[in-house]
């Protein structure tokens, strides 16, 4: 009788390219740009673990077509821009291929939180498949080839961040008012250069210290008494915050006169840790690490209550939100077990700075992300509804749209918020 062949199973897995610990003072580890000063203090961090690290400022459509050449244009924008920095990168030539990797965070969350890994290796697969793929997670995914999170480099990394959202707010407090071109910059390089130090020499944990340093230094800075139009920034994470992602859009406000501001890293931190939380609360979700996250959270919760009450002592700028405030605000929109891409935190932030005299909000919406247009555009009506005076204007960045298309958007929404505000360019305060 004659045997029958068996059809042979096809793995259609895309390989994983190992990253062993040996090669971290080998390979050159390239990582996306997104918040510029908040990612020098990270990558800074693991220079001293022994990673060779580098943010990358790559720019240009020249990003956005390498992107489309390898991404399905139907996925969202923040993929393709960062697949598009790492593919226009490796074909730079400053960079020994055979000896360079590439890194990028996850949440763990749904969509791009988790898929991205996926979507990275089968872009680098055509072109540069010696290029292995790390993985930044505190979920357990990527177990041994990504970067090794102690609890001590957890801990530097929550530092970094609370350090990184403080410069970012000052200097977006001072900017637009400075007497001296440039004086801003120069204190944000300053204090840069300062914490670098303190992390190397282990002293970064003497938090009143170095925000005490962070608020006076600003504080010095002269500036003119002049009133400026605000307006919040809040979306998708990687456009709200990345400049690649968002076409330059805080260069852009300040230009046009305006203080842009910007919610904290910190506040989307929290959301992921407190979601764990409310996974165990409303879905019956309990794991063995959940009584972790809830330490982390009250940790996490009590530095930043911290930092808000040194900020109001201070009496010079406007405290970060409060996340439990931010918590309050989102019930009054939307459940919180909405969680998907930024869920409640986007129409949560909207709410938050409507209620602190930010009433002119730019809600930024990547193309090919349905999550985050369901908890941003489609809470507007109801943001609207609380706060009468909220001027929110959504604004989609994808592949085809230009600069000049977004900008005008914002301009609209601009001009109503002069007419409504009785601001004046240089008009001075009392």
């Amino acid at each position: 009788m004659k045997e029958k062949k068996e059809t042979p199973v096809v793995d259609f897995t895309d390989p994983v390219i190992p990253f062993t610990p040996e090669m971290k003072e080998r390979y050159t580890v390239l990582v996306p740009d997104m918040l510029p000063w908040h990612f020098d203090l990270l990558t800074h961090i693991l220079r001293g673990e022994g990673y060779r690290m580098e943010v990358l400022h790559n720019e240009g459509r020249q990003v956005i077509d390498e992107g489309l050449k390898h991404v399905h244009n139907d996925t969202c924008f923040p993929a393709l821009c960062v697949i598009g920095q790492y593919l226009d990168a490796l074909k730079s030539g400053k960079y020994d291929v055979d000896h360079t990797a590439v890194l990028i965070t996850q949440t763990g969350g749904g969509c791009r939180a988790s898929n991205y890994l996926s979507l990275i290796r089968k872009a680098l697969r055509a072109e540069f498949p010696q290029v292995p793929v790390l993985s930044l997670n505190f979920s357990g995914l990527e177990k041994g080839n990504g970067i090794d999170l102690s609890l001590g480099l957890i801990r530097k990394f929550a530092y970094a961040i609370f350090y990184g959202d403080l410069i970012m707010t000052c200097y977006n407090q001072v900017k637009p008012y400075e007497e001296h071109e440039g004086d801003s910059a120069q204190v944000r390089e300053r204090l840069i250069g300062m914490l670098r130090k303190a992390f190397d020499e282990k002293k970064f944990a003497r938090f009143k210290k170095y925000t005490g340093e962070i608020l006076g230094q600003f504080a010095a800075v002269p500036v003119r008494r002049e009133k400026k139009i605000k307006v919040g920034i809040v979306g998708e994470i990687y456009v709200k915050y990345s400049p690649l992602g968002n076409s330059h859009l805080e260069e852009f406000l300040l230009k046009e006169g305006c203080e842009p501001v910007v919610p904290s890293l910190m506040d989307f931190i929290l959301y992921c840790v407190v979601n764990t939380l409310n996974d165990a609360a409303y879905y019956g979700k309990r794991t063995r690490s959940t009584p972790l996250y809830r330490i982390a959270y009250l940790w996490l919760r009590g530095k930043q209550r911290a930092l808000i009450s040194q900020m109001k002592k201070g009496g010079v700028f406007e405290p970060l939100h409060d996340f439990g405030h931010l918590r309050k605000c989102a019930d009054k929109v939307i459940n919180q077990g909405v969680k998907m891409g930024e869920g409640w935190l986007i129409p949560a932030e909207m709410a938050a700075l409507a209620e602190t005299g930010t009433e002119n909000i730019v809600c930024t919406q990547p193309f090919g992300c349905l999550p985050n247009h369901i908890a941003g555009k489609g809470a507007v009506r109801v943001v609207k509804q609380l706060y009468p005076e909220a001027n929110i204007v959504p604004v989609d960045y994808d592949p085809s749209a230009t600069r000049v298309n977004q900008e005008n958007r914002i301009k609209l929404m601009l001009a109503s918020a002069k007419e409504n505000s009785h601001i004046y360019p240089g008009e001075k305060l009392p």
